[in-house]
């Protein structure tokens, strides 16, 4: 699985329109081939932030939406950031859940 982490910060009086693009952006990412999950989150410590998170299977399936057009919209989008936008892509061979919490613990 390969975990994509978009993190833009964005003049203030621009967040609002910004989150109205990026919203049905990642509805439509939800239903690509190979998405696991998409998430937009606004960062509750630092104003003006936001965080596109996306989950693939395969480094194909990313490559694949990294060439549409919703992508180059994103890119677009993070022209606007105040500061050079942070790129994220993580490779995850495994996850566990709360059964590890309960294993480590005893």
């Amino acid at each position: 699985m390969i975990l994509s982490t978009v993190r833009i910060v964005l003049p203030a009086r621009q967040l609002i329109e910004v989150m109205g693009l990026l919203a049905p952006m990642a509805q439509r990412t939800r239903t690509e081939r190979g998405c696991l999950d998409c998430q937009l989150h606004r960062d509750l410590l630092e104003e003006n932030v936001l965080i596109l998170e996306e989950k693939w299977a395969t480094k194909v399936d990313l490559e694949r939406h990294i060439r549409s057009e919703d992508y180059r919209q994103l890119l677009l989008i993070m022209e606007l950031a105040k500061t050079p936008p942070e790129v994220r892509f993580d490779t995850v061979s495994g996850s566990e859940g709360f059964e590890a919490v309960a294993r480590i613990r005893g």
